[in-house]
């Protein structure tokens, strides 16, 4: 069975092409600057790559030529070689607590909640209609990343602001990564050979958006992202928790609008806004090696926010057995992994293993033989999570 799975931008589409079951990858790649002129098209499938310069004025052009490029390439004998397509949307809202198959009820849904992610949710449904139009007659699938996040229980989601904010207009925490969540927490469960059921695990998904999620038995119990990414954690841009009242403070003081200060909080803060350097990792290693207080101190900010959020968890759940390092910094960059854990090891009674955290985008365990708490390292892997959540709805 071949499942694409889709991530749909306002100006580009990324797409995986999956064998399944085997969660073999086919083909890959990304249309970029849709609607836009310098628009770029690469396809990679069996070591080859495929690249080309033309424009693609609509998301609906992107996606036929997509699948004419498969069909020309051999890739597909036809369209009907493809089962079923898996849609990754950012924002479900209270309304999906699972993936779910695609009709009209569910396309209105999403529309609905819009309003909680204006940059995402109207590009998604974008390529789903795009899809749609091209397969009319395969199923497709909505993948929430808000949606693993829906076993929280109230007391963990709500705000201590007015109810009238929750009950009217939806203000509480969400979370994101909710896919790579899933997907890592179950993975573990694989690696080490036992039921997600019966595994404590903290997640520490850091790349240049960053989130922290308490999984106990395989439910999502916390996380750090709230009603927007912008919270929790210090990120490459992203200023993570803050006082509510820095805003309006500094819109007095430099009489700037809310939209200029919130743009700051998403785009000029965390790693770059700390460091006046870079809001890249490795950029901050390197200022930090030549003697950049400032860079150093970015990291060291991070690290202290992310020991924080895994003291919370600990106490929420009463233990843990493994924490994990994913995305494209905890499974890249093996000194970020070393300041986080040595904030841990003495409360946690788990201890680095220096030797096993030298990798990068590979599954190990990088904690010390003896540690209560296994540390370890597993490549997230969005696009398979999106095409199981597929190809499960499909079958039932």
């Amino acid at each position: 069975m071949k499942i694409m799975a889709v991530n749909a931008g306002s100006s580009s589409l990324k797409f995986q092409l999956l064998n399944m079951p085997e969660e073999s990858v086919i083909a890959s790649g990304v249309v970029e600057r849709i609607g836009m002129d310098g628009g770029n098209f690469k396809l990679k499938h069996n070591g080859d790559e495929t690249e080309e310069q033309l424009d693609m004025p609509d998301h609906a052009v992107a996606v036929e030529h997509l699948l004419e490029k498969l069909v020309s390439l051999n890739i597909v004998d036809s369209y009907e070689d493809i089962s079923g397509v898996g849609h990754r949307v950012v924002h479900g809202g209270e309304k999906f607590s699972d993936s779910v198959l695609i009709d009209q009820k569910v396309l209105d849904a999403i529309e609905e909640v819009s309003d909680l992610a204006p940059l995402h949710n109207p590009a998604n449904l974008t390529g789903i209609t795009a899809f749609q139009k091209a397969l009319p007659n395969k199923p497709h699938v909505a993948v929430f990343d808000t949606a693993f996040h829906q076993t929280m229980e109230k007391e963990t989601f709500m705000y201590s602001t007015p109810y009238e904010w929750y009950s009217k207009f939806g203000v509480r925490k969400y979370g994101f990564h909710g896919t790579s969540h899933k997907y890592v927490s179950q993975r573990v469960a694989d690696i080490l050979g036992k039921d997600v059921k019966d595994l404590k695990t903290i997640v520490l998904h850091i790349g240049n958006g960053a989130s922290i999620c308490a999984i106990d038995g395989g439910l999502s119990v916390d996380t750090s992202m709230g009603f927007t990414p912008l919270a929790g954690i210090t990120m490459g841009t992203r200023s993570g928790d803050i006082d509510p009242a820095i805003v309006e403070f500094i819109a007095q003081k430099q009489n700037r609008s809310l939209e200029d200060v919130m743009n700051d909080l998403n785009k000029k803060s965390g790693y770059l806004g700390i460091s006046g350097v870079s809001s890249d990792s490795r950029d901050l290693w390197a200022a930090a090696d030549d003697g950049s207080d400032r860079a150093k101190l970015a990291i060291d900010k991070q690290a202290k926010m992310i020991a924080d959020y895994v003291g919370a968890y600990f106490i929420h759940m009463g233990g843990v057995d493994t924490i994990i390092f994913t995305a494209g910094i905890g499974e890249n960059a093996p000194e970020t992994r070393e300041v986080i854990a040595k904030r841990l090891e003495k409360a946690l009674n788990t201890e680095l293993d220096h030797d096993a955290n030298n990798v990068r985008g590979k599954e190990q365990i990088i904690s010390k033989e003896g540690s209560k708490v296994k540390l370890m390292v597993v490549p997230t892997n969005e696009e398979v999570m999106i095409a199981r959540d597929t190809q499960r709805l499909m079958n039932e």
